[in-house]
């Protein structure tokens, strides 16, 4: 390890400064990659920022900054300075952490800056007992050992936080683990699903990558679409349905950041598409209870059947939108019996449609494609797990501390003397207010006769 430490490549990927350096500039490109555009088109770039800098953009590869080969070799030359520094950095500090405390020397402890020294009125092995006593009820548990010149207890908390930035180390590895398995084994892809109908492929966002199969269909059953009073759209929603082998095994309505997840896909609202002539129209009937959707068209001079029923019907005329985006339609309708109904309505809302020995319930809305954000990332938990050991691993080297607390109990000229003193590698202050309680636990105990400090 002393080789390692004086070889100048090992002292540069151990160095801070190299750390800090690769956070800082990681940091400054995230913000510049936030505010200038991903992916967008040359002419863009020049529309926005002059030829000049886009060409700048564009030797940077700035366009695509989060795969550029500069960005990437930041977060490689990152994460060597991180496990470099794990391995130079642990076998010290696990030392520390198992290292044999009772095998401190006297001098030492003597010149501790908590320390306190008291003379007892037992003798030595009685005083020894009385001080186990003393540490127990005050939460130490002790462990002694005979040294020269008489007894070193000792006890301790918290060892194991010496691993705290340890911890924090491998977490980010762990982050950087979880994002290349999902960089290289995940995928992001989009699909357009008109409502009622169903898909089991969905498309990158690259012309050139084929579309990818799912394994499953995915059915958009239903789509809603909600508006402020402005007339602005307010919330879509889309009722996802998911078949394998047939079967349904999950269906979920979801609406933008309440995703549906199935076979380690998340699919995500991310917009949506009017049909331009198409309608979704739903026909129940008043005196049997029966109901169908159906699918309509505009212009068109074919009237849509109910399967089994003597009921057609259709859309002949739209008028609109209005201001509130809303549409009227123009229904013709029959059922064989009498003269065929014709009436206008208005989107969204029902007709109440009166035929010759029964009644009608029609609703006919505009006929919505669900944009879906398909994303599989199979690297997510390990980025979660890494997470997780990170908030640990903070909490332990902000929050916690390694305390050390020593007693000597020893025979100096037929007189019993105990020295107790203690170190913590953080919270100094709240270190000492632990120990002046320790010290007044024993200075009003029996076993002293007096406080010599």
């Amino acid at each position: 390890m002393t080789k390692k430490k004086s070889n100048p490549i090992w002292k540069f990927f151990t160095s801070v400064k190299l750390a800090l350096f690769c956070l800082f500039t990681l940091a400054g490109a995230s913000i510049i990659g936030t505010i200038i555009p991903q992916n967008a088109t040359m002419s863009r770039y020049v529309e926005l920022y002059g030829p000049g800098t886009a060409k700048f953009f564009q030797l940077l590869d700035i366009p695509n900054m989060y795969d550029s080969w500069w960005f990437l070799g930041l977060l490689a030359l990152f994460a060597m300075n991180l496990t470099i520094c794990t391995i130079d950095r642990f076998p010290h500090l696990w030392k520390l952490a198992t290292m044999d405390n009772l095998n401190t020397k006297l001098d030492r402890l003597r010149k501790m800056g908590m320390r306190r020294v008291f003379s007892a009125g037992s003798k030595t092995q009685e005083a020894v007992s009385e001080v186990q006593t003393i540490m127990a009820d005050a939460g130490w548990k002790t462990n002694q050992r005979q040294v020269e010149g008489g007894t070193l207890l000792f006890s301790q908390k918290g060892s194991w936080t010496r691993l705290g930035v340890i911890v924090v180390h491998v977490s980010i590895l762990l982050i950087f683990v979880g994002a290349l398995v999902g960089k290289f084994y995940g995928y992001k892809a989009s699909v357009m699903i008109p409502e009622g109908s169903s898909t089991d492929v969905v498309y990158r966002s690259t012309p050139e990558h084929p579309p990818i199969p799912l394994g499953f269909t995915v059915k958009c059953n239903k789509f809603q679409l909600t508006y402020y009073d402005t007339g602005m759209p307010k919330e879509f929603r889309s009722d996802l349905i998911i078949q394998q082998n047939g079967k349904i095994v999950k269906r979920k309505s979801i609406v933008v950041n309440d995703p549906l997840q199935y076979a380690g896909l998340t699919f995500y609202q991310a917009s949506y598409q009017a049909i331009n002539g198409q309608f979704i129209a739903l026909l129940t009937n008043e005196k049997t209870k029966a109901r169908q959707k159906f699918i309509l068209q505009y212009p068109t001079s074919q009237a849509i059947k109910w399967p089994g029923k003597n009921v057609s019907f259709g859309i002949v005329d739209v008028s609109g939108p209005d201001m509130m985006r809303r549409f009227q339609y123009k229904i013709w309708f029959s059922d064989g019996k009498g003269q065929p109904s014709t009436f206008w309505m208005n989107q969204g809302g029902s007709v109440q449609i009166k035929r010759p020995g029964n009644n009608y319930i029609l609703t006919v809305n505009p006929r919505f494609a669900t944009g879906l954000q398909v994303a599989k990332d199979p690297g997510v938990w390990i980025v979660y797990t890494g997470c997780i050991m990170m908030i640990l691993g903070l909490i332990v080297i902000f929050f916690m501390s390694h305390r050390r607390i020593w007693a000597f109990v020893s025979d100096e000229k037929g007189k019993t003397n105990i020295l107790v003193c203690g170190q913590s590698n953080k919270d100094k202050i709240g270190f000492e207010k632990t120990m002046r309680a320790l010290y007044k636990r024993f200075a009003t105990s029996q076993l002293i006769v007096e406080d010599k400090s």
